[in-house]
């Protein structure tokens, strides 16, 4: 082998390295650059689910509003599927149920723990332990105009008519106040933005003792509600509780029909008081002296007699005289 080709081939190994030694090179760089770059980013997470959760501490047997709930976002990786997710049911169609057991704020509402409208047993989950529900008739009057929904405070008036010795009267009584309804019809719930509509009836939750009362007034006369504001201050002088926890109470105030109308007599006026004073006419006949009041009564007076004459004086001529006297009268 010649000089010349020995020369050549080194410089063609050399050349060969230098390549492959500045291809790896760069190879590495290219590879150091990715990687920097992959570093500072995370791979995409699945978004958070929204669940439905308890705005405010539900109760049990509480009946659910639409401000008792909200959707609150929740890890998709540790959700349970008894939940309630946004986009497979509104939020609507869990107001107006019976929560089975109390919910505490952000706590997820999970079906099997509220009783929904219309199912068996809701009636009796709505009721509260010891109470009972009665239904009276309802019209656009005794109901507000249909403006008393599930939920509502009212007050129960009973209107009837008085037989006495005077003849007839009307008079309006409280029988009950702060009474909770629970039904109007066979509503018992509240969809916001709802127009008013007149029941036939409404459903009451009541005490065994105040369910006999509604009942009786029934037969008695016409009933009507008064529907009590939600931002009635708690009565301090009053033991019974106190906003949803509250039971009915029992009336304490009426209007008789002559409170009404100054046209109508009181069938029971209140008595008289006796004059303190009364003008009396004292009348002298002779030596008989007599008292006569306004009234037209006589009363003798002994005392106003004249003194005795002595004896065989002749006796003088018979005088009269009127003397008017104010006294105090005596009680007949």
């Amino acid at each position: 082998m010649n000089s010349k080709r020995i020369i050549f081939l080194l410089l063609a190994v050399i050349v060969a390295g230098t390549t492959a030694f500045l291809a790896r090179a760069w190879l590495q760089s290219e590879r150091a650059a990715i990687a920097a770059q992959m570093g500072g980013q995370r791979p995409p997470s699945k978004p958070a689910a929204q669940v439905l959760v308890a705005r405010t501490a539900i109760h049990t047997g509480q009946l659910i509003k639409p401000d008792d709930l909200r959707w609150q976002p929740w890890p998709q990786g540790n959700l349970p599927p008894s939940y309630i997710v946004e986009g497979k049911r509104p939020i609507g169609d869990f107001v107006g149920a019976v929560a089975r057991s109390q919910f505490h704020v952000g706590e997820p509402i999970v079906e099997s723990d509220i009783v929904m409208p219309g199912s068996r047993g809701f009636l009796a989950a709505v009721l509260r332990p010891g109470l009972r529900a009665v239904s009276v008739p309802a019209t656009a009057t005794s109901t507000v105009s249909g403006f008393v929904y599930a939920g509502d405070r009212v007050d129960v008036l009973l209107t009837h008519t008085l037989e006495g010795p005077n003849g007839h009267h009307n008079a309006t009584e409280t029988i009950l106040r702060n009474a909770r309804v629970i039904a109007m019809d066979q509503k018992l719930d509240f969809t916001p933005g709802d127009k008013p509509d007149v029941a036939k009836t409404a459903t009451l939750e009541l005490t065994a003792k105040q369910t006999e009362i509604v009942t009786l007034a029934v037969k008695m006369g016409e009933l009507s509600l008064a529907l009590r504001s939600l931002q009635d201050p708690p009565e301090e002088e009053r033991d019974s509780a106190s906003g949803e926890d509250a039971t009915a109470e029992l009336g304490d105030s009426y209007t008789h029909d002559s409170q009404v109308s100054r046209l109508i007599k009181d069938p029971n006026p209140p008595p008289k008081p006796p004059d303190a004073m009364k003008s009396s006419v004292f009348v002298l006949h002779g030596n008989h002296a007599t008292k006569q009041e306004l009234d037209g009564s006589v009363v003798s007076d002994p005392s106003a007699a004249p003194p005795a004459e002595p004896d065989g004086a002749k006796p003088p001529a018979p005088r009269t005289t009127t003397v008017n006297r104010t006294q105090e009268s005596v009680p007949q």
